[in-house]
């Protein structure tokens, strides 16, 4: 795994020589979260190359951070676990971002836009709870992005797991959201409210009147919103 050892034995550097890798910790992260095939990893790491992926798997699989095992008979898609070690690592990659939500700035953190991550994360936070029976449909254009990033669409139905597209999937929209990336990412991460950002004209909802006014509870956000930031 190590790309350069530090040659001592103390723990924290031999810990750090498996942990300290480029992408390990944000790998760590999808991978707690509970995205276990190669294709979403990529979608949770957009910025990582599928070569460094496999790199950085492969080296967590031999420090026995990880199990790579196919699932189905047949199948040629392999599923990534998490062993009894790779478990244990929760509370740490919790707490580097407990760390980084409280000290990183607002404006460092609003630095690094990226709209794959944003919806990515959205889609796996969605709580159907409050929502129509049925399928719903919501449509959300990021008007400050180009063609190719502009529109997404996440299909969401009570008991099943959110749909992310970025291609029309070809059914009638129940809700239309427009904003700018900015603004949502502000939402997500807490800085901003949906009822705020109404208000001053950065996001407009047109459509089904539940999706519109539940849209704070349904929509989710990021786990650290809810954390006291202690710098601006």
């Amino acid at each position: 795994m190590s790309e350069g050892s530090y040659k001592q034995f103390c723990p924290v550097a031999m810990a750090s020589e498996i942990l300290c890798t480029r992408w390990t910790l944000m790998l760590l992260r999808e991978l707690l979260l509970g995205t276990s095939r190669f294709n979403d990893l990529r979608r949770g790491l957009p910025r990582m190359s599928p070569a460094l992926l496999s790199k950085r798997l492969k080296g967590l699989e031999a420090a026995g951070v990880l199990m790579r095992s196919k699932p189905a008979k047949g199948s040629d898609l392999y599923e990534y676990t998490l062993t009894e070690a790779g478990l244990a690592l929760k509370p740490i990659v919790d707490a580097v971002g407990d760390w980084g939500h409280r000290w990183i700035t607002t404006k460092a953190t609003l630095a690094h836009l990226d709209v794959d991550l944003l919806m990515w994360n959205m889609r796996r936070k969605i709580n159907p709870t409050p929502l129509p029976k049925g399928r719903s449909t919501i449509q959300i254009v990021y008007r400050d992005l180009p063609a190719a990033k502009r529109i997404w669409w996440l299909l969401v139905e009570p008991g099943q797991e959110a749909d992310l597209c970025s291609v029309d999937p070809g059914y009638d929209v129940d809700l239309y959201v427009t904003t700018d990336l900015r603004t949502m990412t502000e939402i997500w991460m807490g800085y901003a409210t949906i009822a705020r950002a109404k208000t001053e004209k950065r996001l407009m909802l047109s459509g089904d009147r539940q999706l519109e006014a539940t849209l704070q509870i349904w929509l989710g956000s990021s786990r650290f919103a809810q954390m006291e930031k202690r710098v601006a």
